[in-house]
């Protein structure tokens, strides 16, 4: 029995997940949806990395991961980790036919459109994207660390945080992550919850 409080993670030794979203790039300062098109920080992207490292300072991360692309990449880099191990299964949904287009544009066309119920024409299919966050829910799970860094993309990391709540990939509808702002990821002592989301 525990007399100071109510065990967390590190009483049964589970792993917290924590999230980075890339800094501002063009596309998402537009609206425009971003998958797999390659773009690089804006200035101000590479400042909101900057001071992402402050919000990350002092957790020991046992493993940093990022998505390939250089958005994710750089802000790994910037916010502390240059030598963020590359994890394929973290790049952002394949956006398809929409890839480059503004959501808002989308709906002009379809006024009842919206990317959780409909998909993309061409695209990934969201289950896809919810496998390959299973995937990297079981890595960080199985990886023996206390604290593990994913650095990725808006829909990626939000479909992440579902999955890690074994919630359907659509119900991160429901979890808004700003240019470079981070969330963690933990126990409600052996059940998945949200410790801290918008940091």
């Amino acid at each position: 029995m525990h007399s100071m409080g109510l065990p967390g993670a590190e009483d049964y030794g589970l792993t917290r997940l924590w999230l980075l979203r890339h800094g501002e790039t063009e596309w998402s300062r537009s609206g425009q949806y971003t998958g797999l098109t390659d773009l690089p920080l804006t200035p101000e992207g590479e400042e909101q990395a900057r001071q992402a490292a402050k919000t990350l300072d002092g957790v020991g991360f046992g493993l940093v991961l990022t998505s390939p692309l250089q958005r994710a990449r750089r802000t790994a880099e910037l916010a502390g980790f240059p030598d963020a191990e590359l994890e394929p299964d973290a790049v952002e949904w394949d956006y398809g036919d929409y890839e480059g287009v503004r959501s808002a544009d989308v709906r002009k066309q379809n006024p009842g459109y919206l990317i959780w119920n409909d998909g993309v024409p061409n695209g990934e299919l969201l289950t896809h994207v919810g496998d390959r966050a299973d995937r990297v829910v079981e890595r960080v799970r199985t990886s023996g660390h206390e604290n593990v860094l994913v650095v990725a993309h808006g829909h990626f990391c939000r479909i992440l945080a579902a999955r890690w709540l074994a919630l359907p990939a659509t119900e991160g509808r429901h979890f808004i992550l700003g240019t470079a702002k981070a969330c963690r990821l933990g126990w409600d002592k052996r059940t998945p919850a949200i410790e801290a989301w918008g940091l």
